[in-house]
């Protein structure tokens, strides 16, 4: 996570703030300071069944900031690779490659 627990999560309202205050609030207050923080699921987990989630709607616009935080939660690019490759064959092969683009890109900026 980009800010540490005691600053609370404010990617939201670095993103959309002036321009969507109602939608940052959600992102940040509810979303990520809430939902994510539950305690019967790990952020690990989440990450995992976020990037799925993703991958099998096509959404490569916010699966470029999951990988990443998945990186963050502890899940590594070969779990990562792994887990698209998988999702390929149950949510079709563009949606898979469509996310391995974006896993590539991801992963060469983070070397």
């Amino acid at each position: 996570m980009s800010e540490d627990a005691a600053t609370r999560w404010t990617g939201g309202k670095r993103t959309f703030g002036d321009f969507a205050p109602a939608l940052a609030h959600y992102t940040d207050a509810v979303l990520f300071d809430e939902v994510w923080e539950r305690p019967d699921l790990g952020r690990r987990d989440r990450s995992l069944i976020t990037v799925a989630a993703l991958t099998a709607m096509g959404k490569t616009d916010q699966l470029t900031f999951h990988l990443d935080h998945a990186l963050q939660n502890g899940v590594t690019e070969v779990e990562l690779k792994e887990a698209i490759l998988h999702l390929a064959f149950y949510t079709g092969w563009p949606n898979g490659m469509s996310a391995m683009s974006v896993a590539k890109n991801v992963f060469a900026s983070e070397a």
